[in-house]
């Protein structure tokens, strides 16, 4: 597959809202795209942005994307880099584009001196869990709450 990775483009949003909603699906998680693309573009776009996108882009459209922040580890006293979201379209696996996704975000990292890299998956998601051991990521059993606001 031929596919380059690059930054979030605005023209990027309505197609990115549609890979939210397939993401969500596939974690079985609730998603109304309604308000997203307006809200990913205030984040994404702002003067000080909140959220940083890379997508993965074929010569037709995007097949992936991967979302991170960046936070500050207490017990580090450092920054990390936190991934948010990273998803490929069932026909973009398989290539090797996670990976290459996965070291673009570790590049990043470094730049920015962030002590590591966090994230979390579903237990569920036994394969996304054995890609990210055989990368060399370390799992942490912790059970992640939500509190509505």
């Amino acid at each position: 597959m031929e596919y380059t990775i690059r930054n979030c483009e605005v023209s990027d949003l309505p197609k990115l809202v549609v890979l939210c909603q397939k993401h969500a699906e596939y974690e079985k998680a609730d998603y109304s795209p309604e308000g997203k693309e307006e809200g990913l573009k205030k984040a994404l776009f702002g003067e000080q942005p909140k959220l940083h996108c890379l997508v993965v882009a074929t010569k037709e459209t995007i097949v992936g994307y991967v979302s991170y922040t960046f936070d500050f580890s207490t017990w580090s006293a450092g920054d990390f880099l936190y991934m948010d979201c990273l998803y490929l379209e069932d026909h973009a696996r398989n290539f090797g584009i996670g990976e290459a996704l996965i070291n673009k975000l570790k590049e990043i990292g470094k730049e920015k001196n962030c002590v590591n890299m966090q994230w979390r998956t579903p237990q569920f998601n036994e394969r996304a869990i054995k890609f990210y051991n055989r990368i060399g990521a370390k799992g942490k059993e912790k059970i992640c709450f939500f509190l509505d606001l």
